[in-house]
């Protein structure tokens, strides 16, 4: 990102940077958005403190999205919610309560797997593993070793996954293997722990969140951690959200307890405004309406660009594209060496990190062709 700031090529294109962007190559304020904060701003009193857990539309909001208005762990009474700062905020209250309730676990994390997982468990004091997930070279879930490396965690310890959209592969799981993994956790009694960063912009907002919704039927115990940046586009005001399912309403308010008390000495309190916001989007029928309308247009964009990318491609070179298609959210590799990825960068001005990751969103009508020539002559065809 610093050398791409400093380039003076006016041919540059950034496919590094980890948010939404339009064909315009901007992060848009969601109308949904604008219209609730107009609500907010007008109507707000005071800016006193919310409680510890931030909040409270926000947080009866964010479970029914995640969850499902009707799911059984809601109706049970034994999810405990909280605000956070940003999904890393969750993630962090999350590995504090892991580490509270168990001082030996370890957090399972797929191999490849966001670089801010890393240490913000570690931070929590939690021992982190590897399990293999994904195939580097057929470019998809390498789901029988996966399979092989959850059947050696051993019970009590963490498993944490990919609602959708992984990142940075954008391979994401079948609903098929989801209800393979929640068999495998519950016989295993393995916590799943799982991060939702990208709800809406796989395939919609309830099917995104089928693993969440299958596991909490399955298992004792779930840690699920949301993230309002990228479907809200709220990435500057930090909305996040944790949830903890227990196995009954007595574990529920211990974990509730809990939470309160971790996230009072990491931050003492959530900031609000963000919050507010997605609270009242969620509440009210038309701006909801809206929302998920904007929601869907981001989500088309990207899959209709990978599908566009990929067609650019075909016959380019010698490889084979066509796996971008099949995947989800806003990245993927590409699968070229660091020795492309440099000449990309400093001979066609085209950035991206040395893994090959590429955000589908940093792609757009005005750069696509340049972006598609500039890989073909590097591939050298």
């Amino acid at each position: 990102m610093a050398l791409f700031r400093t380039d003076q090529s006016d041919a540059k294109v950034d496919l590094s940077v980890g948010v939404y962007q339009d064909d315009n190559g901007e992060t848009p304020i969601l109308e949904s958005v604008r219209r609730a904060e107009h609500d907010l701003i007008e109507s707000q009193r005071t800016k006193s403190y919310v409680a510890i857990t931030g909040n409270a539309e926000f947080n009866a909001g964010m479970e029914e999205l995640v969850f499902g208005k009707d799911h059984q762990v809601l109706t049970e009474g034994r999810v405990a919610s909280a605000q956070a700062p940003g999904g890393s905020g969750g993630l962090c209250v999350a590995g504090h309560l892991i580490h509270r309730s168990r001082l030996n676990a370890h957090v399972h994390i797929s191999d490849p797997s966001w670089p801010n997982h890393l240490p913000l468990l570690k931070l929590a004091g939690l021992t982190l593993e590897e399990y293999s997930y994904y195939d580097y070279r057929e470019h998809r879930v390498d789901f029988e070793a996966m399979v092989r490396s959850v059947e050696a965690v051993s019970p009590g310890n963490v498993l944490l996954l990919h609602g959708c959209c992984h990142n940075p592969c954008g391979a994401d799981l079948s609903k098929e293997q989801w209800h393979v993994l929640a068999e495998l956790c519950a016989r295993r009694k393995v916590v799943p722990f799982i991060d939702l960063a990208y709800q809406g912009l796989s395939e919609g907002l309830d099917a995104d969140a089928y693993g969440v919704r299958l596991m909490a039927e399955h298992v004792p115990e779930l840690i699920v951690v949301a993230s309002c940046s990228k479907n809200f586009g709220l990435y500057r005001e930090r909305v996040g959200f944790v949830s903890v399912v227990s196995s009954d309403r007595e574990s529920r308010d211990i974990v509730a307890t809990n939470v309160a008390n971790v996230a009072r000495g990491l931050y003492s309190m959530p900031p609000d405004h963000g919050a507010a916001i997605v609270g009242r989007i969620l509440r009210d029928p038309e701006l909801r309406n809206l929302w998920v309308s904007e929601v869907a247009e981001m989500r088309d964009r990207l899959n209709g660009l990978r599908r566009l990318l990929v067609d650019k491609l075909d016959g380019r070179s010698d490889e084979d594209f066509s796996f971008i298609a099949n995947e989800r959210g806003m990245f993927s590799f590409l699968g070229i060496s660091k020795e492309q990825i440099r000449r990309l960068r400093e001979e066609f001005h085209v950035y991206m990190v040395e893994s090959s990751r590429i955000n589908i969103a940093g792609i757009n009508s005005g750069n696509v062709d340049y972006v598609v020539d500039s890989i073909a002559q590097v591939l050298g065809r």
